[in-house]
């Protein structure tokens, strides 16, 4: 089992920025890879970011050039860093992490942090 907890979101003016902490607890050994989602309200969770190992990383489209996403191997933990944020990028972000199970993978959440940019 792996527990995830976030912390870091708040309010910030459009412009501002912020970094989002994921901490990983458990069997953090076996995690692939990480990822951020968010959820804005009335809106389906989206995919934000993702990083697997070996560093590889995604993007959205919406969020390529001002989001950055990375791990701090040592402290089993991933970040969110988010600048140039826009009133869209408001929403409760949450931390996944995918991990071997005995003979299966399978997926951590974490309790979400809301995010909320100001015009």
């Amino acid at each position: 089992q792996v527990q995830l907890v976030e912390s870091g979101g708040g309010l910030v003016q459009a412009g501002g920025s912020l970094r989002l902490s994921c901490a990983a607890s458990g069997s953090t050994s076996s995690i692939k890879g990480f990822a951020w989602y968010r959820q804005a309200p009335g809106k389906q969770r989206e995919l934000v970011a993702n990083i697997r190992s070996g560093e590889t990383t995604n993007y959205a489209d919406s969020v390529k050039g001002r989001f950055t996403i990375s791990r701090d191997n040592a402290k089993n933990t991933v970040y969110l860093q988010m600048n140039s944020l826009k009133p869209e990028d408001t929403a409760v972000y949450y931390c996944n992490a995918l991990y071997s199970n005995s003979l299966s993978l399978a997926v951590s959440w974490g309790q979400g942090t809301q995010v909320t940019v100001s015009s």
